[in-house]
C-alpha cells in the first residue's frame, strides 16, 4: 500500500500555493535545497511530476493539479489529529492595514486554519498607525501595516505603488475642487495624498469619509470621488486618473510585519502568511 510522508506532502502543498520554491522554504522554515529533495523523494514515490519548474514559472503540472486537493485534506487530517492529542487551542490577533488588506486575504486565513485547526486568528482591519498603536500596547500580536515615519523596525513584506483611482466615466471641471474619498482622518495614505494635493496648490473636498474599506471601493467604482489607493486594492473597472487630472505622484511605500509571537506553532503559522502575502504581491514576471 502506498504511504506519503507528510512533510513531503506539506512541501508540494505550500510550492504549489505560493508557486514558488524559495516562498516555500521561507514559509516552511527550511531550506530551498531540502524543498527539492523532499519533493523529489515525493514525485518518486507516487510516480508522477508534479511542479513544472521554469526559469519564469513553477506550476503544479496536470498530475500535480489533480493531487493538490487530495494533498491539503491529507495535511488537514494529520494536523487535526495531532491536535487533538496534545496541542492545545490557540490564537492571536492580527491587524491588517485596510490600504494593504487585498482580496487575497480571505483565502489565506481560511487556508491556514485548515492546516491548523486549533489555530483562530482574529484579525483587525484599520488605518496602520491605529494597528501600529495596538501593537505597541500589547492588544495586537501582530500587525501588517505600511511603514509612515522614520521607524525602521519591523520586516519588510513588499513594497506598495499608489495612484489616484477613479471610475473610468468620473468627470472632474476645471476649477472646481477636487472630490476626495479617504478613510478616516488619521490614514497615512489620506495624509500623504491630500498634503501631496495642497503642495501643487490643487484645491479639494472630501465627499466620502470612512465607512471601511469596502465603502470607499463602491464610492470610487460609483464615480462619486477619487482615491487614493493602491495599485494591488483598487476596484475593478477603476483606472488610475493622475495624469489625466494633471495630479502629483504618490510615493511608494513599505509594507512590514511587526510580531511579538512567541510559541513556535504560532510563529509558523505567521511566517506561512507572510509568505504568501510576498507572493500575492511579487511584480509579475
Amino acid at each position: 500500500m502506498l504511504s506519503l510522508d507528510v512533510d513531503a506532502v506539506r512541501a508540494f502543498v505550500m510550492v504549489a500555493d505560493l508557486q514558488s520554491f524559495t516562498r516555500a522554504a521561507e514559509a516552511l522554515g527550511t531550506t530551498q535545497g531540502a524543498i527539492s529533495v523532499k519533493l523529489k523523494r515525493l514525485e518518486d514515490r507516487i510516480g508522477h511530476r508534479l511542479i513544472e519548474r521554469t526559469p519564469r514559472s513553477v506550476r503544479p503540472s496536470a498530475q500535480g493539479a489533480a493531487f493538490l486537493e487530495g494533498a491539503r485534506e491529507f495535511i488537514a487530517a494529520h494536523e487535526r489529529a495531532v491536535a487533538g492529542l496534545n496541542a492545545p487551542p490557540r490564537h492571536f490577533g492580527l491587524g491588517i492595514a485596510a490600504h494593504v488588506a487585498g482580496p487575497e486575504v480571505p483565502s489565506l486565513l481560511a487556508r491556514l486554519h485548515a492546516h491548523d485547526p486549533k489555530l483562530t486568528i482574529e484579525v483587525q482591519l484599520d488605518s496602520s498607525r491605529k494597528l501600529l498603536d495596538l501593537f505597541d500596547q500589547g492588544r495586537l500580536d501582530a500587525a501588517i501595516i505600511q511603514r509612515e515615519d522614520d521607524r525602521r523596525d519591523g520586516e519588510t513584506l513588499a513594497h506598495e505603488r499608489f495612484g489616484w483611482f477613479a471610475a473610468q466615466g468620473f468627470e472632474h471641471r476645471q476649477g472646481e475642487p477636487l472630490r476626495l474619498a479617504a478613510l478616516t482622518p488619521t490614514c497615512g495614505v489620506r495624509n500623504i495624498a491630500t498634503h501631496a494635493l495642497d503642495a501643487a496648490g490643487i484645491r479639494w473636498t472630501e465627499v466620502f469619509l470612512g465607512g471601511g474599506s469596502s465603502a470607499v471601493h463602491a464610492a470610487v467604482a460609483a464615480g462619486l470621488a477619487i482615491a487614493p489607493l493602491s495599485y494591488r486594492i483598487a476596484p475593478a473597472g477603476t483606472v488610475d486618473v493622475g495624469e489625466r487630472f494633471g495630479l502629483p505622484p504618490l510615493p511608494s511605500s513599505e509594507v512590514v510585519l511587526h510580531s511579538s509571537l512567541t510559541d513556535q506553532r504560532s510563529r509558523a503559522a505567521l511566517r506561512a502568511l507572510a509568505a504568501a502575502f510576498r507572493e500575492h504581491r511579487a511584480p509579475a514576471p
